[in-house]
Formats: C-alpha cells, structure tokens, sequence
C-alpha cells in the first residue's frame, strides 16, 4: 500500500494520521521535533520520522517517491508552501495539500499553484456560522468555506409559496427538496408545503441574505 506523508505532527497533523490511521491507511508522519509524535495516539502505529521536510532526503526516506498524498500542515506557511511545492513538481505526488495560517501569505501559496486550506479564513467563517445559525444548518463544505450545502425547513411563512420567489436575487443552487421522506430535484415553480426541507448550495453572502429572508418570514 503506497503513504500518505503528514508532515508536521502538531494537533491538526496528529488528528489527520490518526483519523486515516483508523481508516486502514499507510500514514506516515514527518516533524523535526521528537516530542511532537508525542501528539498521536497511543495505538498507533504508523511509520515517524524525524527530521526537516525541506530536506529531500528526509522526504525520501519518508516515502515521498511512493506516496499517493501529501499535506504540509507545520505551523510555517512558508515551510507548508515548499514541502508542497516539491511534493507536486519534484515527486509528482498525485494529491498535495498545503495548510496556511497567515492570510496575508495565502498567496504564496497560490503562487506555487498549491491546493490550500487557509485555517484562519476557515475557521473565522465557521465561529460566524455557529454565531448566527439559526434555522439554517451547514451539511457540507467545499474548499475553504467558499461554497457550502445548507440544509433548513421551510418556515411557515414560505409555504403556499414558489421556490424561486424564496431565493430571488441570491445566487445559488437549489439541491434538493425532500418531502414526505422522499427526496427530488426541486423545479424553481414548485410550492412550498409545511414540513419542506430544502438543500441549497449558496457562498457566503448568499447565506447571510437568505437567513435574513428566513428570519423575516417569521417576524
């Protein structure tokens, strides 16, 4: 069974091998410091290696050439950057994930081209999105938070109503309607009956504008 390379075992890169550790995987960790393998599990039992992952020789030994994942999840952007770089265009590894921490340095990341998770960006919109639910509940996110699928019940004020006078002016994509236990793909023309759970795929703003429309229904 070909890696999957963690490199930095801080909180985040402990939880991820574990997390695929427990799915069967070959996990491999890399960190420069001993004591942060000190972060996994007990029960684990994937492969550790010391030492820096800006040094190719000890991405080699960690199985880079083999390696069917990489993300660089360190707490240096700049480090994440190049461990991910090499790891796409030295080693060709099929699926690479850079972590960044600093918005401001997001672009170096981009720069290289890199699929980036931003844990500042994500988690800011997260804490807003438990802030302010309200009806509205979040059952998947795409990239970092930019697209979300949110999943609500029709409130009482909507029904007897169209679908496409409830998302007028937002820009998204109804995703499914399930009603009665049975789930379709909902028409635009269709009217909304008590008990609707409607699936949406919307960004950000959309989301604001239409927990603001909710709310004002009920109001």
């Amino acid at each position: 069974m070909n890696p999957i390379i963690i490199v930095g075992c801080g909180r985040l890169g402990a939880e991820l091998a574990n997390s695929l550790f427990q799915q069967k995987k070959q996990v491999v960790v890399v960190d420069e410091s001993e004591t942060a393998f000190f972060n996994l599990p007990t029960d684990f039992v994937g492969r550790r290696v010391q030492g820096s992952a800006l040094n190719q020789g000890v991405l080699e030994r960690a199985g880079i050439k083999e390696a069917v994942g990489l993300a660089a999840v360190t707490n240096s952007d700049t480090q994440n950057a190049v461990i991910a770089y090499l790891a796409q265009n030295v080693y060709h590894v099929p699926r690479v994930i850079s972590r960044n921490y600093d918005p401001k340095l997001r672009s170096i990341h981009e720069i290289f081209g890199l699929q980036v998770i931003s844990s500042t960006s994500w988690g800011a919109h997260r804490i807003e999105e438990i802030l302010f639910q309200y009806d509205l509940r979040l059952i998947f996110s795409a990239g970092n938070g930019e697209v979300d699928i949110y999943e609500f019940i029709v409130p009482n004020h909507w029904v007897g109503k169209p679908l496409a006078e409830l998302f007028s002016g937002i820009h998204c994509i109804p995703v499914a309607l399930t009603r009665f236990g049975e789930a379709i793909l909902p028409e635009q023309s269709i009217l909304l009956e008590t008990g609707d759970i409607v699936q949406v795929s919307i960004n950000m703003d959309g989301v604001k504008t239409l927990r603001h429309r909710l709310i004002e229904s009920e109001e």
